[in-house]
């Protein structure tokens, strides 16, 4: 893209952010910031190898496993130590060593609830700011003003209204994939405390045992 065209887009962008009054620069903030945590959150919400639980705890005990690419296979590489280790109480101590993993899926999801509702909410406070320009322009018989006067209300309307929902939309519908996401991996790191705890002594502990 040429220089002329980059300072296009860029002019074009401004006279948006302009033409939508004092709403939306707080706009284009909610947006920076949704977008920031819905992707840090996508990175730490990698749930690793697309295996079920147990063939992962199997290879892991099996010292099959590959380098941990995410929660669930950081975990059953942390839970299996311990369950090798032989230490009593495992219980307890897989639900300390997963704490910072639940952390981890928690992380970030009370702010974006916030952005998402905030940006339609933000939106609507521009479309009334606007209204009220628009019939103050009215009741004045004022058409056009240095202020903008009707046109100036109407577009302040329709541009905060327009940006709270492009920005609440996709925020909704990325939001729900990775609170999807974090149920599943709260569902898996159970099922691995459950694996654990409850297996009886296997071949891997005894071959650790005679080693």
């Amino acid at each position: 893209m040429s220089l002329s065209a980059t300072n296009g887009v860029f002019e074009s962008l401004r006279d948006y952010v302009v033409a939508g009054g004092i709403v939306m620069p707080i706009l284009v903030v909610v947006t920076v910031l949704l977008w920031h945590a819905l992707g840090v959150r996508w990175v730490l919400l990698r749930r690793g190898t697309n295996k079920n639980v147990r063939v992962l705890i199997k290879r892991a005990f099996d010292e099959r496993a590959r380098v941990p690419a995410g929660i669930v296979d950081r975990a059953i590489a942390r839970g299996v130590a311990l369950r090798r280790s032989g230490l009593p109480d495992l219980r307890r101590r897989l639900d300390d060593a997963f704490g910072e993993y639940q952390a981890d899926l928690k992380r970030g999801a009370t702010l974006i609830g916030t952005l998402v509702t905030i940006a339609p909410l933000l939106g609507l406070l521009g479309t009334v700011m606007g209204m009220i320009v628009t019939f103050e322009s009215l009741a004045d018989m004022t058409l056009f003003s240095q202020s903008g006067g009707i046109a100036s209300g109407i577009s302040t309307a329709l541009f905060t209204t327009q940006m709270g929902l492009v920005v609440a939309v996709p925020g909704v519908i990325v939001k729900s994939v990775l609170d999807r996401r974090q149920r599943q991996i709260e569902l898996d790191l159970a099922q691995i405390k459950d694996i654990l705890v409850s297996a009886p002594a296997d071949a891997a502990t005894a071959r650790t045992a005679h080693g």
